[in-house]
């Protein structure tokens, strides 16, 4: 088959993310509603900060405001991270980053796939945050093995979704039928099945363990349990989400509010009660899925992120307990530390900035000299600096979602077991390190920058 008859990993992760998207309206329709709070506060933002507009607009960012953001799944055994890794690779998603949960007292380890290169996320940004069980943690040997049994039983991937994946391997890609089909056997493994796999005594017992490990162990597949829009106040969204029949979390994860935002501000409703039927005809509920909105800033560097994560456990301290406007109150106090201007990021090297040459720079490019520091040109008006978008996630913001999700449990016995090792050679591959893409990305504008200066000089030269 000829290559130029595949479609595009970018276009595939595209249909899959609206379908996704689709599905889960259907199945959890709060999830609708969520999205119109979100437009309705993203347009009435938009029209109060025209800045923001154009900026949005010169960045191509407007025409995909509406594109969910990112999901997340919990996988209970190594061989189906594996083949997860697989699927999304059909998709052009990679594993970035690792997670410890376990130091929040979630008993579990992560990674998000995602789109890497530029081009890529300017297409379609959307990336799965990924968990796997960490059985190892369980302390009842009885209550583990049975867990493992169980998990052992089941295949949490259609025929169709393997055929298609050894297919895209084979080949090379998929043609257009092809990566239809795939997304709807994708889907499958995403679905919600209100049917458990076990009797309602043995989800009790994983339940008492811990809410999380009886939503993977317990059902057929490991269903998506939420999705995240994109929002351009969630303070806003956080406020008004009440008045549109939702129950929100307590507080809004991560840093505070600020005037130029940094990584990423996470909040949810909280996770509805569900009918499950187990095994033996039992009625009961469930608890698990839920609807999350995102606001995200700038990608820090090591030096910007090791400032984050001491302000951010200073703060935890002081802000426990608290609801979520006085927490937010709490967090601006601590951080007040943390420069909040692009310039001041940028020259502290506190973040990652993607460097392009301004419509002043290509006119008057070969005066600028190629070896001038880039501060010079920047403050020339020759050269701009924007803050790369962070694409990834928080380990405390996460654990924070988790637990507000799952009545908010934690076991303190799971702490401080991070094992990237293990986690690594269950996903058959080595994680990529998120740090490494910024500043690749960084590099790389950089780069073009110089590049254009020096072919303008050669060109005046040459003249």
């Amino acid at each position: 088959m000829n290559s130029t008859t595949f479609v595009s990993s970018d276009e595939i992760r595209n249909r899959f993310s609206q379908a996704l998207s689709a599905m889960y309206q259907t199945e959890v329709p709060h999830y609708g509603t969520l999205l119109e709070l979100v437009e309705q506060v993203n347009q009435e933002t938009l029209a109060a900060n025209p800045v923001l507009a154009e900026r949005l607009e010169s960045d191509g960012e407007l025409g995909r405001l509406d594109v969910e953001r990112h999901g997340a799944i919990r996988v209970g055994t190594s061989e189906e991270l594996a083949m997860l890794r697989r699927l999304f690779a059909v998709m052009g998603m990679q594993p970035v980053g690792y997670y410890d949960l376990s130091e929040a007292g979630v008993p579990v380890h992560a990674t998000a796939f995602r789109p890497i290169d530029e081009a890529a996320l300017e297409r379609n940004p959307f990336r799965v945050f990924t968990s796997l069980l960490r059985l190892e943690l369980i302390e009842s040997v009885e209550l583990r093995e049975r867990a493992s049994a169980i998990l052992a039983e089941r295949d949490i991937f259609t025929p169709g979704a393997r055929e298609l994946i050894a297919l895209h391997a084979e080949q090379g890609g998929l043609s257009d039928p092809q990566a239809d089909r795939f997304v709807e056997e994708a889907l499958e493994t995403f679905r919600w099945h209100q049917d458990a796999t076990v009797d309602i005594k043995t989800y009790q017992a994983l339940l008492e363990e811990h809410r999380l490990i009886a939503d993977v162990v317990c059902f057929r597949g490991p269903h998506i349990n939420h999705l995240t829009p994109r929002t351009l106040n969630i303070d806003e969204a956080q406020r008004r989400m009440p008045d549109a029949g939702m129950n929100p979390k307590a507080v809004i994860e991560g840093p505070p509010r600020r005037d130029c935002p940094i990584l990423l501000r996470q909040t949810s409703f909280k996770a509805l009660e569900e009918s499950v039927r187990f095994n033996g005809e039992h009625q009961g509920t469930h608890t698990a899925r839920f609807g999350e909105i995102e606001q995200r800033g700038a990608a820090l560097t090591a030096k910007g992120r090791a400032l984050y994560d001491r302000l951010l456990a200073s703060a935890r301290k002081q802000a426990a307990g608290l609801d979520n406007d006085a927490h937010q109150r709490t967090l601006a106090e601590a951080f007040a530390e943390f420069p909040d201007s692009e310039t001041q990021l940028r020259r502290e090297g506190l973040a990652f900035f993607d460097y392009r040459l301004t419509d002043k720079g290509r006119d008057e490019g070969a005066e600028c000299g190629e070896e001038k520091e880039l501060e010079a040109l920047i403050e020339q008006g020759l050269v701009s600096a924007r803050p790369i978008t962070y694409e990834d996630f928080l380990p405390v913001s996460a654990a924070g979602i988790f637990q507000s999700n799952l009545g908010g449990s934690e076991n303190g016995a799971y702490a401080g077991n991070a094992n990237r090792e293990a986690f690594e050679a269950a996903l058959g591959v080595p994680v990529t390190d998120e740090l490494a893409l910024y500043e690749a990305l960084e590099q790389c504008s950089i780069k073009r920058v110089r590049e254009c200066l020096a072919k303008a000089s050669k060109l005046e030269i040459d003249g």
